[in-house]
């Protein structure tokens, strides 16, 4: 017999799976012995009030074993000798593409021009060390794309589009731990995450796709008003339409497209800095609790958000029990973003703290006080983020060391003589953020900071620090095209996809977009 139950459970009873089994046991009139077997099918914690509480919805199964598996895999077909499709990009948007084309009857071509998951991580870890950065491969380009190294969620709003499950199912049926599937926030984590990505390699290859690394798209092939192929770094030619999966920091490639006349437009985005705590304060106000969250919670998460003088201020990213680290994707860039590893057990929690920032706020006379003329183009987005990151690699001692301010000292516009410890390895160092980042952000910032700490009673302390810049939280420029095939407005065989082409906002919703894609593509070549 098998029944569904929907528990209301403290932190230790549901800690363990004796320990759900003997509470349904004595709430439902069971005989202990007789539950061979639960299943989690949905997990969230309250913590609204003082009193913690886990929801579960499980199955459970009584005088029988479960006869079937958590999930049931997609079936991939050899695609060997079948239309070839040119992916760009090996990021999350390019990788599901890639596998739905295979379900479709398609071959995918993935063109990667970082790394493979792997041998990245040597060159990440020359950043810390050396503070140098590789062009092509860093925490922005390479297989996996910038969540394989620097987040590592796959929690998401944007259910409209697509099934989220059916996301989380594919990155089990590849590695991935079954939780994922019950969590309300699920969580993979960058420790765990390389060998699931590996994993989606190794399918696309074994059943007749190609991988290419190291290989940067450097023009698209077009004859009249439909793209054949893309030209890469070492004159190599990849034919058949393209889904443009490049990510939110390919640079070049919003410039070659946009001096080939590609139609662009610049996207609204958000600014601010990376806000690190001790992650037991965390843990203290979240589970109101001075003892922080115990044995049997997990490190603390928050979401933070108010409008300010007409924009929305909020937390981006929050990584409990994280690292901050350095994601900048070239030279003379000094940018800050968050990871977690699956145990998120580190004596940290950050968050990225941002402000929203729209096109028409570059003519906001402060920021152009600071900033000067940026061009009126469908760039101008992009144009203010290579400003700042550059203007914060000076402000770092043109090195990847962070400046930094506590949180305090920045709200009352004074200089922090001291920092203290953070999980930033290439170090930090101590500069007046409130005086040199724009005044549109950083007003807005002090302001909701301040809301913050009162409607949170402890998070606004000078235990906490800023570390400049944020800015990579959205993809700068939309890459437009139509909402009914998905390919190019005026390109036929083009398809701009995930977060790089506007129409994505992390792991999960790239890979929703990603699938679109490959599905319209699939029509394509089939009519």
């Amino acid at each position: 017999m098998i029944r569904e139950y929907q528990l209301r459970m403290s932190p230790e009873q549901a800690a363990t799976e004796a320990n759900i089994k003997r509470y349904i046991s004595q709430e439902k009139g069971l005989d202990v012995r007789t539950i061979k077997a639960i299943r989690i099918l949905k997990r969230s914690i309250d913590a609204r009030q003082r009193a913690i509480f886990v929801n579960l919805k499980v199955l459970c199964y009584v005088n029988e074993q479960p006869q079937d598996e958590p999930f049931v895999p997609v079936e991939y077909q050899d695609v060997h000798g079948k239309p070839r499709v040119v992916v760009v990009g090996a990021g999350p948007g390019g990788l599901f593409a890639a596998l739905r084309l295979i379900e479709l009857g398609c071959c995918p071509v993935v063109v990667e021009r970082g790394k493979d998951v792997h041998e990245r991580r040597k060159d990440i870890a020359r950043i810390s060390r050396e503070h140098k950065v590789d062009a092509e491969s860093n925490y922005a380009f390479g297989e996996g794309g910038a969540g394989a190294y620097s987040d590592g969620k796959l929690y998401t709003r944007s259910k409209k589009r697509g099934s989220v499950e059916r996301i989380l199912t594919i990155f089990c049926q590849h590695g991935a731990d079954v939780s994922i599937l019950a969590d309300a926030h699920p969580h993979i984590g960058t420790d765990k995450l390389p060998a699931v990505i590996e994993a989606m390699r190794h399918t696309i290859l074994e059943h007749g796709g190609e991988v290419h690394f190291q290989t940067r798209m450097d023009e698209l092939i077009i004859r009249g008003d439909k793209v054949e192929g893309i030209r890469t770094h070492d004159g190599r030619e990849f034919l058949g339409p393209v889904i443009l999966a490049t990510g939110h920091s390919a640079r070049d490639v919003y410039r070659m497209l946009f001096s080939g006349g590609v139609e662009l437009e610049a996207k609204g985005l958000a600014i601010g800095v990376r806000l690190e705590h001790p992650a037991m304060l965390i843990d203290q106000i979240q589970y109101h609790n001075r003892n922080g969250r115990g044995r049997f919670l997990p490190a603390a998460e928050y979401r933070m958000v108010t409008q300010v003088e007409g924009r929305g201020v909020y937390s981006f990213c929050m990584c409990p029990g994280g690292f901050v680290v350095p994601a900048a994707s070239g030279p003379h860039q000094l940018v800050v973003n968050g990871m977690s590893p699956s145990s998120r057990g580190s004596r940290w929690s950050n968050s990225g703290m941002v402000v929203e920032v729209r096109p028409e706020d570059l003519e906001d006379p402060a920021l152009k006080a600071t900033h000067g003329e940026l061009h009126g183009t469908s760039l101008s987005m992009l144009e203010l983020q290579e400003q700042l990151e550059e203007l914060c690699w000076q402000q770092g001692n043109m090195r990847q060391t962070a400046p930094s301010q506590r949180m305090v000292d920045f709200v009352r516009r004074r200089l922090s003589y001291d920092l203290p410890q953070t999980s930033y390895s290439p170090g930090v160092l101590s500069s007046p953020l409130h005086f040199w980042m724009p005044p549109f952000v950083t007003s807005r910032l002090a302001k909701a900071f301040e809301i913050f700490g009162r409607t949170s009673h402890g998070f606004l302390t000078n235990e906490a620090t800023l570390l400049a810049i944020e800015t990579r939280t959205s993809a700068p420029v939309r890459i437009v095209r139509t909402d009914d095939t998905l390919c190019h407005v005026r390109l036929q065989g083009l398809y701009p996809c995930g977060e790089g082409a506007g129409y994505a906002g992390g792991i999960v919703s790239a890979a929703i977009d990603g699938e679109r894609c490959a599905e319209a593509v699939a029509a394509y070549l089939h009519t």
